[in-house]
């Protein structure tokens, strides 16, 4: 029985070193694991350059809606994949994301994506 406590105490002492070695090597890392498809598309379209339309840049004018929202939507948002992932005339797809204002107004926003780049094209209250 002996011999069982040592080996018991040389694993645990392996395990804990281990853990404690891989924790410190991945919070060093920062990637994201998510693989849901709302994550993907968002994580996607924030990679991206990202452009305002000019009728985007009106709505942003008017004062109800910032660039803050629009960071948070894009980052919390709900991708609407009924309406979404649909191709344009221009040769990106359009994604619709469901969010809120920092005053809880309900958003809509129109993007288009695009190999190399990402625009907003529309802005709605809902």
């Amino acid at each position: 029985m002996n011999n069982f406590s040592y080996r018991l105490a040389y694993y645990l002492f392996g395990v804990l070193g281990g853990s404690i070695i891989l924790f410190f090597v991945l919070n060093q890392k920062k990637a994201s694991c998510s693989y849901f498809p709302n994550d993907r598309v968002l994580n996607n379209l924030r990679s991206k350059p990202f452009h305002y339309s000019k009728e985007a840049s009106k709505i942003i004018e008017e004062k109800w809606i910032d660039t803050i929202d629009i960071k948070n939507t894009l980052t919390y948002g709900d991708v609407d994949f009924d309406r979404s992932n649909i191709k344009t005339k221009t040769g990106g797809k359009k994604y619709v994301i469901e969010g809120f204002t920092q005053k809880k107004q309900a958003i809509e926003l129109v993007v288009e994506n695009f190999e190399d780049k990402a625009i907003l094209t529309a802005i709605k209250k809902k």
